[in-house]
C-alpha cells in the first residue's frame, strides 16, 4: 500500500511519525486494511468508529486524559504500522497503586524490530507522564470496544471487537508483555439445530411459570423511558458497587438505550418481574458486523441505505449479550433459567438468529465465567490484555481474582 503522503516523504529510514493531520490520519486507517486484508476472517471496522475514538468532540475521555497516535514509515515513505497511547486517570490498576498508561489500535508488519520501535514510542510518551506500566492493547474508553488482543478463535469479530494476524502475539510477548488477563467469549446455539438447554433450564422454567407472581417478557413496546427504569432497578441492586461500579441513573440509561435503538431488536431485551418489579434481565443486540462487512468502512448516506436494507433482510444470524443480571434476592433462585427458556420460544420462532455469543469475560471473574458454563455456553475466542512494566526489576502480578 502506497501511503498517501509518501507522495511528499521518503527516509533514509524507518522512522515513526505522530498523527497530526488529515493525510496522516488517512494513513492511519488504511495501513490496518493493507496488514489485515489477508486474514480470511478479518472484516474492516467503520472508519468513523475508529475515528471517534480520537475526536475530543465525540469521545469524553478526554475531558479527564489525553492520546496520542503515530504511524512507523519505511525508507520509501509507506507506512507499515501504527499504535496509539492513552493516559486516563480513571483507568485502575486493582489495588497496587501503579499508574498505568493504555496502548491500542497497533499493527505492524511482521518484524520484531519495526514493533519494537512502536512499543518504545508509545513507552517514552507514557513515562513522560508519570507512568509506571502500560497495558494493551485496549481502548480510550469503554471497554466493550477495542480492547485485547486475539491470540485464539480467529473467526470473523464482533462489532468493534480487535482482530489481528496470529504473529500480533509474538511481538507482544517478545518485547516483553505479560499476560494481565484473558478474555473469555463464548458462544451458544438458539436456532436451526437440534440442541436443547440443560434440563435443569427446563425444570426450573416449570417451577416459575406456574408462579403467577412471575412474568418474564421481551421489550414489546418502544418504551426506552420504561426500559431505562427497568434496567437502572436491576443493574443497580445486581452490579452497581460490585468492584466499583457505580449506580447507573435512569437518564444515563434512557442516553444509552437511545443511542442504541437503530439497532436494538426487541425480542432480544428480556425481564423477569416479581409482582411487576423486574428482578432480572438478559439485553442482547444483533452483531451488527455481519452488516459492517458489507461496506468496507464506509458509512455515508449510500452506505447507511445498505446498511438498513441488510438489516431487513434478514443478514444478522448471530445476536450479543451484552449485560445479564439478577437482583440478589433471586440470585441461584433459577429465574435466570426461566427467563432463557421464555426467550428461547420467541428467539426461535420469530427471528432468523442461529446463536448468541456473549461478550468477553475476565478470566480473574468466576462468578460471570460460572454462569456461562452454567447455560452450557462453549468457548468462542480468546483475547488477552497484556502489561509491560517500565521498571523490568518489578515483580509482575497477574489481575486478581475478584472474590
Amino acid at each position: 500500500m502506497q501511503a498517501t503522503q509518501s507522495k511528499k516523504i521518503s527516509y533514509s529510514r524507518n522512522v515513526v511519525v505522530p498523527v497530526t493531520d488529515h493525510l496522516l490520519e488517512q494513513d492511519f486507517l488504511q495501513v490496518h486494511v493493507a496488514l489485515n486484508r489477508q486474514q480470511p476472517n478479518w472484516i474492516r471496522p467503520l472508519d468513523t468508529d475508529v475515528k471517534a475514538v480520537f475526536d475530543p468532540a465525540k469521545n469524553k475521555a478526554y475531558r479527564r486524559g489525553e492520546a496520542l497516535r503515530w504511524l512507523l514509515y519505511n525508507p520509501q515513505g509507506t507506512p507499515i504500522g501504527r499504535i496509539a497511547a492513552f493516559v486516563d486517570p480513571r483507568y485502575t490498576n486493582k489495588g497496587d497503586g501503579m499508574r498505568v498508561g493504555g496502548i491500542g489500535f497497533f499493527d505492524c508488519i511482521d518484524q520484531q524490530e519495526a514493533a519494537n520501535q512502536l512499543f518504545n514510542t508509545a513507552r517514552e510518551w507514557l513515562q513522560q507522564r508519570g507512568m509506571q506500566a502500560m497495558d494493551g492493547p485496549i481502548n480510550f474508553g469503554e471497554r466493550d470496544r477495542w480492547w485485547g488482543l486475539l491470540v485464539e478463535g480467529f473467526q470473523e469479530p464482533l462489532y468493534t471487537m480487535n482482530y489481528n494476524p496470529p504473529y500480533y502475539q509474538r511481538l507482544f510477548e517478545a518485547y516483553g508483555f505479560k499476560n494481565f488477563y484473558n478474555q473469555i467469549c463464548w458462544r451458544l446455539p438458539v436456532a436451526g439445530t437440534s440442541t436443547q438447554l440443560q434440563p435443569k433450564f427446563y425444570e426450573a422454567h416449570a417451577r416459575f411459570a406456574a408462579n403467577p407472581d412471575f412474568e418474564a417478557r421481551y421489550l414489546k413496546t418502544a418504551n426506552l423511558k420504561q426500559l431505562a427504569a427497568d434496567f437502572c432497578t436491576v443493574y443497580n441492586k445486581a452490579w452497581a458497587s460490585h468492584e466499583g461500579n457505580k449506580e447507573m441513573q435512569p437518564q444515563q440509561a434512557y442516553k444509552l438505550f437511545s443511542f442504541m435503538k437503530p439497532i436494538l431488536d426487541r425480542r432480544l431485551v428480556w425481564f423477569v418481574y416479581h409482582k411487576g418489579e423486574p428482578v432480572a434481565m438478559w439485553i442482547n443486540i444483533p452483531d451488527i458486523n455481519q452488516l459492517v462487512k458489507h461496506l468496507n468502512g464506509r458509512f455515508g448516506w449510500w452506505a447507511k441505505i445498505r446498511f438498513m436494507v441488510l438489516k431487513q433482510l434478514g443478514v444478522c444470524t448471530r445476536f450479543v449479550g451484552i449485560i445479564y443480571g439478577i437482583v440478589p434476592q433471586f440470585q441461584g433462585s433459577g429465574v435466570d433459567y426461566y427467563m432463557i427458556v421464555e426467550a428461547e420460544k420467541v428467539i426461535k420462532a420469530k427471528t432468523r438468529y442461529k446463536e448468541v455469543e456473549l461478550q468477553w469475560q475476565g478470566d480473574f471473574n468466576p462468578k460471570m465465567l460460572n454462569i456461562s458454563r452454567n447455560l452450557g455456553a462453549e468457548q468462542s475466542r480468546l483475547l488477552t490484555t497484556y502489561r509491560y512494566l517500565f521498571d523490568r526489576q518489578q515483580p509482575f502480578h497477574r489481575h486478581p481474582v475478584l472474590q
